[in-house]
């Protein structure tokens, strides 16, 4: 028996009960946006689905994204890293020194390895030195924070630099990549023939589900900066790396088991360096979108805290691409909402959120019904008490959303701005019960020690 296929016997059982049903999602995903094409229509709140709240809601899923993705990778080879933060910020300052001088692209390579960098910093202390996964984290988010505002007063605030706007928070501007529009479909030149905006028509008519449609096509195909298509293009590229190669098998059973992947001649110490170090890059990648996409200049604390962010919408995802994927767009979208129209269009999620909670509801009942001819345990009882539970527990939230949404005309500034971190902390605690982390993941691994 091959290492890759012994191996894949110790991985692969926990997650056969999990395959992914992609036409249950996509029929998921259009009863949703049928919904949310009714709230549109109902509240007249346009920017729900408009292609400017669309395309800004990637702009700012994708740093988040590529944090996620990143805290993926690590932790799908057994090391915790909430130092994504750290990583990140690396990232914008290496991006943002390289990119005023040498140009944008360069400045994206200059990102990549001072986040991997910060990766080989936290393999070191974890892998090598066995320091405690936290510690390590926590280290280098306060050596990041330190090192570029040190670096920054150094280098931005002193000669050229400074002549060309830098300062002791902030560099000189950075060239921003170029974007890509689609022709016909959004517009766009084609040989230096304008072409028309279909989409942009269809949507300007606000006809309920077509204009929605059109305006979230829009939003993706108009203005797209190419390094957002080169992150969207590492989902799928992690995915076939990770579940696919014998390499991403070999880092997913020093997750699962590093001493049983070990017996079978798997070097787990190179597997754990090889994964904190695409963690570290990935992550600055997302801080090199920052200075040169998001916004063309680095500035102290630009970050936001889209590491911690990113790692919650990891969870979120259940350590896969897709699931994690799908958290980042809906924190961008959530951001996207606060920055563009305030809070009428969160006032007119209120609504969409009631009907969801009622859907969460009926199958919260439906389960536990479902459930008590099966009773035998103890456990049994607990599972149907807490299936008719949470489904009161939504029904009172639901009620509650809907006598907010028909007594206000629009949610206070301070609430919306919270929005997408409350956001985040409803959908962990509604999907806390499916999570599965690596089963090794934050343990101490030596070499030969297994008990």
């Amino acid at each position: 028996m091959s290492v890759t296929t012994a191996v894949a016997n110790k991985v692969r059982p926990a997650e056969k009960r999990r395959r992914v049903r992609w036409p249950h999602y996509l029929i998921l995903a259009g009863v949703l946006l049928v919904l949310l094409s009714l709230v549109r229509v109902i509240t007249g709140a346009d920017d729900v689905t408009s292609s400017g709240t669309v395309s800004a809601a990637l702009r700012l899923a994708v740093p988040i994204l590529l944090a996620g993705l990143g805290g993926l990778w690590s932790e799908r080879s057994g090391i915790i890293n909430i130092g994504l933060e750290g990583m990140m910020i690396l990232g914008t300052w290496t991006g943002a020194w390289a990119g005023y001088q040498w140009g944008p692209w360069i400045g994206v390579l200059a990102g990549i390895v001072g986040g991997a960098l910060g990766g080989l910093l936290h393999a070191i202390a974890t892998v090598s030195f066995g320091v405690d996964h936290i510690v390590s984290g926590v280290a280098i988010n306060i050596l990041g924070l330190g090192l570029t505002q040190f670096l920054a007063g150094l280098l931005f605030n002193t000669g050229e630099a400074k002549l060309l706007g830098g300062g002791p928070r902030q560099s000189p501007p950075v060239e921003p990549i170029g974007t890509l529009t689609f022709p016909v479909l959004s517009g766009g030149e084609i040989f230096g023939w304008k072409s028309p905006d279909a989409l942009g028509s269809l949507e300007r008519h606000h006809w309920f589900l077509v204009s929605d449609v059109a305006g979230i096509l829009r939003g993706l195909t108009t203005g797209m900066s190419l390094l957002t298509l080169l992150a969207l293009l590492l989902i799928p590229l992690s995915y076939f790396v990770l579940w696919r190669t014998a390499f991403g098998l070999r880092i997913r059973s020093c997750g699962e088991d590093p001493y049983a992947a070990e017996s079978l001649g798997v070097h787990v110490y190179r597997m754990k360096y090889a994964a904190v170090i695409i963690s570290g890059a990935l992550s600055g990648l997302g801080g090199a979108f920052l200075v040169t996409v998001a916004s063309p200049v680095y500035q102290d604390g630009q970050t936001g805290g889209r590491g911690f962010i990113g790692l919650a919408a990891m969870i979120f995802g259940n350590w896969r691409p897709g699931g994690m994927a799908t958290g980042s767009l809906l924190f961008g979208y959530t951001d996207a909402m606060n920055v563009r129209s305030g809070g009428e269009a969160v006032h007119a999620l209120l609504l969409f959120v009631t009907v969801i909670l009622l859907a969460v509801a009926v199958w919260q009942f439906v389960r536990g019904n479902r459930l008590r001819p099966q009773v035998v345990t103890d456990l049994d009882r607990r599972r149907i008490r807490n299936a008719y539970l949470g489904g009161a527990l939504a029904v009172l939230a639901a009620a509650g959303l809907f006598v907010w949404f028909m007594a206000a005309e629009t949610v206070p500034g301070e609430l919306v701005s919270f929005t997408p971190h409350l956001t985040t902390l409803l959908v962990l605690a509604l999907a806390s019960q499916r999570l599965r982390m690596p089963a090794a993941n934050g343990q101490l691994y030596r070499r030969g020690e297994a008990s």
